[in-house]
């Protein structure tokens, strides 16, 4: 069955590396018209050179809202439409005990992956999904279901992304709302955490290998598409199966 995204226009936020840039990648194999969009111009023109397509760029800050509207206005002036919008964009300025954030990190930390994600899904929804209906994909974490050592206050802001995502999807109606909660993915954003863990954790998961851009991707183009057009409020956990390995974290 070949998952066709054709005449399709998407917009992915942190797409300049990791998993953004896989799922930009693989939504313009699969025929999507792809603006992409982070904080570095020149890794931008880079991603888009490298993907082809049409791929267009704008360069925004996920936290600064008059940089989202930007973004979300030049996808509408230069494709007419947003039918697929990707909130990816993450960051994590704090690894420690809850209680150990200070509120300039807490803050940061909310303001790119919570109120970013809110007011990006509210500027795509009133330029384009209001009238045209479309799929707005979160990409949270596994660490949004439970509680972990060094990454709580990273995890609140999943938590929140997995239930704004069902907190959408009723309020939206045809605009189709889904998240994603990956496990440990191969990624500069993740390096801490892959060259401490990644080698033991690999070895107790059922697949024997930790998580690759491609793989969150290729559940991204498929929740998408039209083949997943009765799938609303829903989070999927896609993490090699940590979740049932004794240990796995």
């Amino acid at each position: 069955m070949e998952i066709s995204l054709e005449g399709k226009v998407a917009l992915v936020t942190g797409a300049s590396r990791g998993i953004g840039k896989a799922i930009a990648k693989s939504y313009v194999e699969a025929g999507a018209q792809v603006m992409i969009t982070s904080r570095k111009i020149d890794a931008l023109e880079a991603v888009a050179k490298e993907i082809g397509g049409g791929t267009q760029v704008f360069a925004a800050n996920t936290g600064d809202l008059d940089q989202a509207k930007a973004c979300v206005d030049a996808t509408m002036n230069h494709f007419g439409k947003i039918d697929i919008f990707v909130n990816n964009a993450a960051t994590n300025p704090y690894a420690g005990p809850t209680l150990g954030v200070s509120p300039s990190q807490y803050d940061k930390t909310f303001q790119v992956n919570l109120r970013g994600p809110l007011f990006w899904c509210q500027a795509v929804w009133e330029a384009s999904m209001n009238k045209n209906p479309g799929v707005i994909v979160n990409i949270a974490s596994i660490g949004g279901l439970r509680a972990e050592g060094n990454l709580g206050v990273y995890n609140l802001t999943k938590a929140a992304l997995i239930h704004l995502t069902r907190q959408l999807a009723g309020e939206l109606g045809l605009t189709r709302v889904v998240g994603i909660a990956p496990g440990l993915v191969q990624t500069d954003f993740a390096q801490m955490l892959v060259d401490n863990y990644g080698e033991v954790l690999a070895k107790r998961l059922p697949t024997k290998r930790l998580g690759e851009p491609q793989d969150i991707a290729n559940l991204a183009t498929f929740l998408a598409s039209d083949l997943a057009n009765w799938i609303t409020g829903e989070t999927y956990v896609i993490d090699g199966g940590a979740g049932v390995s004794s240990g796995a974290m």
